[in-house]
Order: structure tokens, then sequence, then C-alpha cells
């Protein structure tokens, strides 16, 4: 296959590879026998990175610091470094702790935090809570426990206080504004609330509002060792069918729905991925991720801690901090990263004005190929674009892989062998696909069946050889129901128990490659799905606007930007950046529009429906099919479209 790429770091890139190498090593050599006694002080990579004086001391470390990748033959077991403390095959990771002890599991701004010391922060925070509830047996009967906290060890201890409890986790973000805050404690019934310092202000409110009590994390939680509760201990059960969380997406109803994964669903996302992409104790990944959705929680953070290993959690995504992690010298040095497209398009856009000069660069890519083992990119489309410019600058073809909140991951691109840009692979261990599309005869068997396919192999059916149609799935990830919508989740699955993603795939090449969203009415931006119809129901409660029309346009940074076109009220005139500082006020920062187009009439079917695919051709025409740069966000009137 033409389009198929070699994985960096197993299958060496032409030219550059051998010479970033060979040049890395000649320079460590050279610095070693000038026998400097002094080293040079790593300054900012903002500043110093671009005139380089890089610190050959740092080569040196680049050089000593190497991280094999770990080879998996033959479907070998899973790179599990502990037995776990808790034969239930299905109980959740903090199980796992106490065996890892004093190994060091996350390292955010406040420190070092071992195994044991998240174990007994968590343990004492789930008595408060049962205390709190007066639950004298130990367990809240998953009751929900909303808790919202920053990246960093309050976050994995109010997440597995929650289970050890016996409730089910509710993430919040906090940067959801407060009235959808509301609508999650609210919609999840939650029994109480969990906050992080930081938060306390924010959320009083809302919680009065609600009637729900708040319970603040103890300031030793961030900074002091834990020691052993002198009493009380996690209630053992059978985990298996046990909620242990809800996280929240949209839907094509335009509302937040709750999506709720038992023990056994969490567990089965873990270890499909801790098999397939040989997760060990020695790994040590960077995490920039929001912790509100199955990428930043599962992929990044649970699988993790599953095996031992450890997350170095930043407070957010900073691209001069991300290089600094990537290319440093203080340990634990990182050698797994996974992030969003639009998190690696503006990495690029940061080597782009600061890695200018010919050494610089060979420096960044030898260290990434020397030490790094894994790059995985998710959450939204990888545009080509980016794909290839980040594997000339760091000799790494990005892993992408295809998942959703319903059904954690289903799909990826091989570990160690060739990956194919564009597609996302092959079905995770468990996990059952199929390719689908409408029974025409209205007879039997409501569909047709195209393709399916398991981890070892993929049957297509004769006569439908790629063949798109909608993607379905089934496997012991997948989810139990939608909270307290019985009739959304009948709806979310076929009659023989398939869960309808509704994405439409193709199998070709050996590959899944998943083609779109069957409804628009889901934008993909920078990682986050955004509901076009909330954002419709939310603008029109503008007192200038009479209709709105919300679609996404193809963007190379963002993967999809999200444009508003709208009717106003006449005599009344509305400029993008007053509509911005309008919506905000009630609309996530994502999910604002980037673009505002005013129209005289926005057109409808007889059924009163609008056509966004129409809309799209009508404004867009040169973007269909095709992703270009992001544009700027014009804070002038827009003139009216044609």
């Amino acid at each position: 296959m033409e389009s198929m790429q070699p994985r960096a770091g197993l299958v060496g890139s032409a030219g550059r590879r051998p010479r970033a190498r060979a040049w890395l090593h000649r320079e460590t050599r050279r610095q070693h026998r000038s026998n400097k006694s002094k080293v040079p002080k790593w300054m900012s990579i903002g500043v110093t990175l671009g005139h380089l004086a890089m610190s050959f001391w740092r080569l040196r470390c680049a050089v000593a610091s190497r991280w094999p990748t770990p080879l998996r033959r033959g479907g070998s077991s899973p790179l599990h470094t502990a037995p776990a403390a808790c034969p239930d095959k299905s109980a959740p990771v903090f199980t796992r702790a106490l065996a890892f002890g004093d190994r060091i599991a996350l390292v955010d701004q406040y420190g070092h935090h071992t195994y044991k010391d998240l174990y007994y922060h968590s343990l004492r925070l789930s008595q408060e809570v049962c205390r709190l509830r007066e639950c004298t047996g130990g367990d809240l009967q998953e009751e929900r426990v909303s808790f919202l906290c920053s990246n960093d060890v309050s976050y994995v201890v109010a997440q597995w206080a929650s289970w050890m409890s016996g409730g089910i986790a509710v993430p919040l973000y906090k940067k959801h504004p407060p009235a959808e805050l509301e609508y999650f404690i609210r919609d999840s019934r939650s029994s109480v609330v969990l906050a992080g310092q930081e938060y306390m202000e924010l959320l009083r409110p809302v919680v009065k509002k609600l009637g729900v009590p708040l319970l603040p994390l103890s300031s030793t939680v961030y900074g002091a060792a834990a020691e052993e509760p002198g009493e009380g201990k996690v209630w053992e059960q059978n985990w298996r069918d046990r909620g242990a969380m809800i996280m929240y997406t949209s839907g094509t109803t335009g509302r937040p729905k709750g999506v709720l994964s038992t023990h056994h669903n969490i567990r089965a996302m873990v270890t499909g991925l801790v098999h397939k992409w040989a997760w060990s104790k020695h790994d040590v990944i960077l995490h920039v991720l929001p912790l509100h959705h199955v990428h930043g929680v599962v992929n990044k953070l649970l699988c993790p801690l599953w095996v031992g290993a450890t997350c170095v959690m930043l407070p957010e995504f900073n691209a001069q901090l991300v290089w600094e992690k990537l290319l440093g010298c203080e340990t634990p040095r990182i050698n797994v990263f996974m992030a969003v497209p639009t998190i690696y398009a503006k990495l690029m856009d940061y080597y782009d004005r600061h890695f200018t000069q010919p050494h610089v660069q060979d420096f960044v890519r030898a260290v990434c190929e020397e030490r790094i083992r894994l790059m995985v990119s998710g959450s939204a489309a990888l545009p080509l674009p980016v794909l290839e410019k980040w594997q000339s600058i760091t000799g790494h073809t990005l892993l992408e892989r295809y998942g959703m909140t319903e059904i954690g991951m289903a799909l990826s691109n091989p570990l160690t062998t060739v990956r194919v840009p564009g597609s996302v692979g092959t079905p995770l261990p468990g996990v059952e696909v199929r390719i689908v599309s409408e029974n025409p005869k209205k007879e039997g068997c409501p569909y047709v069946l195209h393709a399916e396919g398991n981890e070892k192999e993929t049957q297509v059916t004769p006569g439908f050889k790629e063949k798109e149609g909608e993607l379905l799935v089934r496997g012991p990830s997948v989810f139990r129901e939608y909270w307290d919508k019985p009739e959304e989740t009948r709806q979310a699955f076929t009659w023989d128990g398939w869960f309808k993603t509704g994405d439409t795939a193709v199998f070709k090449d050996g590959m899944y490659w998943i083609r779109g969203r069957t409804s628009v009415d889901i934008i993909k931006s920078g990682g986050y799905k955004i509901s076009a119809l909330e954002v419709e129901r939310l603008l029109l409660t503008h007192p200038s606007i009479t209709d709105v029309a919300v679609i996404g346009v193809p963007d190379m940074t963002w993967g999809q930007r999200v444009t508003a076109v709208v009717t106003l009220q006449e005599g009344h005139s509305l400029s993008h950046r007053e509509l911005k500082e309008w919506a905000r006020g009630f609309l996530a920062p994502y999910a604002v529009p980037s673009e505002l187009l005013l129209v005289d009439e926005i057109p409808r079917n007889q059924m009163g429906k609008i056509n966004k695919r129409d809309l799209l051709r009508q404004f867009y025409p040169s973007n269909q099919g095709d992703l270009r740069p992001g544009a700027s966000e014009p804070d002038s009137p827009l003139p009216r479209a044609p």
C-alpha cells in the first residue's frame, strides 16, 4: 500500500534519523573530551533554544535516557507488573495501588505522589463522604458523587474516594459555566459534590441552589505524605455490574447525556489498551488533557496507574512546558505522549517559531526518536499535513485510534508494525465491530452486513468490498446505559445488541477508516464534541437573533470550527466580538462560535428542517473534502452573506 508509513523508532526514517543520531553521539563525545567542570543551567526553552547554546549536558542526558520500546510477540500477556490486591476481575484500579507501594504514581505542580499516598488519601476522603452521607456500612450503593478538581493529585483522590465509598464518580470540568455544572449535578442526582480548594467559590452558589452538600478536599492531599487511617477499610464487593462513572457527552438531541459505565466496562477499556500499547511500570506519560472525557481519564490516567507507571500532569496545556518536558533531563523522563490534533498543531507552531537552527532541529528529532516510545493522536480526525509534519520533526508516525465515550477505545493502529495514515487500524482485544447499512427490503434483519471483525480478522460479505456503512460495536467495554434515559438507551442499540456509533466507516486494505459523522450535528473541534443543536438553542435566546444554524467547517488546526449562520431582528446589528462576549456566559469556551455569518434568511425544507450540508456548500464551496488552516476571528461586524 503506497500510503503506508513505517513506524518511527521501529523502522528508520530515510536520511535524517541516522544523521540526527550520529550528530547527537558525536557532540556528546566531544563534550565529554572537553572535560568541562561546570554544567550550564537549563533556561527557558522559549529564550535559549532559539539561539541554542543547547546544553551539551542535556545531550548526554538524552543519550543516557533511551527508553527501549517493549516488544510483544505472539499475543503475549499484558505487561502487568504486580498482582491485583483484589481477586475480583472487575475491581477498579485503586485495588492494585498498594502492590506498587512507594513507586511514584503522579508528578504534578505540588510534587511527587506515591501509589501508597494516593490510596490512603483516597481512603480518608471516602470515610468523610460516608460520614457525611451517614452511610455506616461504608457503601453508598451507587449514589452519584460529582467532583471538580484540577489536573493534579486531587482528581485521582476524588475519583478513587468515590469508588471506595461505593459511589458512581461524576467528573466535572472547570471550564463549564455554572449553568452547565448545575445541569450535570442535577441530572445525575448527585448526593454530594467534592471540590478542590480552588473551586469552592465557584460551586457554593450552585450546590446551595440544588441543596447538595459540598465537601472540600483537605489541603494535606496536595503535599503531605499519607498515613494509613487508623480505622476503616474499603468494603469488599462484587464490582462487575456496579456503576463506576458517568461522563457527559452531547447527542443528536442536543442535551448532554450521562454515559454510565460499569467497573467491568472500565476495566475492559483499560486492559485492552494496556495489552495493545504494551504499557509497563517503566512508562512515564505526560498528561495535558482535560479529565472529563474518556481520552483524558482512561487512556492517559487509568492505564498508567493500572500497571504502576508514572503520570506527569500539567494543570493545562502550554506548548513551551510540553517541549521542556519532552526534551528535558529531569526525572522521571517522559516516554509516552498522547494529545488531540489541535495540540500537535500548536506544538508545531511553537517549533517553527523557536526551533529554527538546524542543529536544534536535529537535537529535537534525536531525543524524540531515542527516548519516546509512543505518541498517539485521537478525539478528532488527524489532518494528514499535521501527521506528516510531526513525523518530519520528531521521527514519529502518530498512532491513530478510534473511540467514543460510550465504548472507550474500539479500534487502533498497531504499536510495532506499519501504521496507515488516515486509518484507525483494527479492533482492540475483546472488541467486535460491524459495518452495516439499512435493509431496503424492510423484512427480516433490519440491516445488511457489509463486514464484521475482531482483533484477529475481518470478514467481508461478498459484493460489499469497500462499501461504506454505519459502524456498530459490541464488547465488554460498551457502556451500560444513558443515565436516566431508557428510551435513548434502547434506540442506541440494534435489536441484537450492537451499539450504533452514528459514524460512517469502511474496511479496506486490511484497516478500518472513519468517513465521518453520520449526522452533521456533532462538531468535533480541538478534541471536544460539541452539539450544534445545543449551541443553537442557547444562541436563540439572544435578543437580536431570530434564527440560527450552527455548522462545523473543516479546519486544519481544530478539525472543525464552530460557525453560526444567523438571521437578525430587523434593524438590529451584531458583531462577532459582541456575540462571543455574550455567548461566553452560557457556553463552554470551545463551543463559542469562532465565525459569524449574517444572512437575510436561512433556507428550510417543507418540514422546517435545515440542510446543513447545503449551507456548507453555499458558504464554503472550496472547503469541501479538504482541511484548511484556521482563519483569524474577525471582531468587526461581518458583511451579510450573499
